[in-house]
Order: structure tokens, then sequence, then C-alpha cells
């Protein structure tokens, strides 16, 4: 599955209210692994999914959104 997904960049814009953000930069810090495992179809996966909320983390801190 994981095999088929592009290999480009996507650049995505959104609009979240304060609460949002922080609710949302508290989710990419709370998030781990084995969250990721038991909703992902294999280990790439996985692996995809952490990178992911990697980039969303750093990109909230950047706006000031950074939980400790």
């Amino acid at each position: 599955m994981t095999d088929a997904l592009p290999t480009s960049l996507i650049t995505a814009r959104l609009e979240l209210s304060d609460a949002e953000a922080w609710a949302l930069a508290q989710l990419v810090k709370r998030i781990g692994w084995a969250d990721c495992r038991a909703l992902a179809v294999d280990e790439a996966e996985v692996r995809l999914m952490i990178q992911a909320t990697d980039r969303v983390r750093a990109a909230l801190a950047a706006a000031g959104y950074a939980p400790r």
C-alpha cells in the first residue's frame, strides 16, 4: 500500500483557531509509535505517519505552538 505513495512534497495551508492549533500541537507531541502502529497497515506506513507528525509538530512550533 505505501509503495504507491507519491514521492513529491506538497504544501498544505490551513486555518486553525488558537484552541485548535494548541490541541493539534498537543496531539502531535503525544502521538507515538504504538498509536500509529495500531492504525497503520505495515511498519513502512508507521514510519511515514511518524515523519508526517514530526513535520506538523515543527510547523506548529514555527508558528508559536510548541507545548512543553
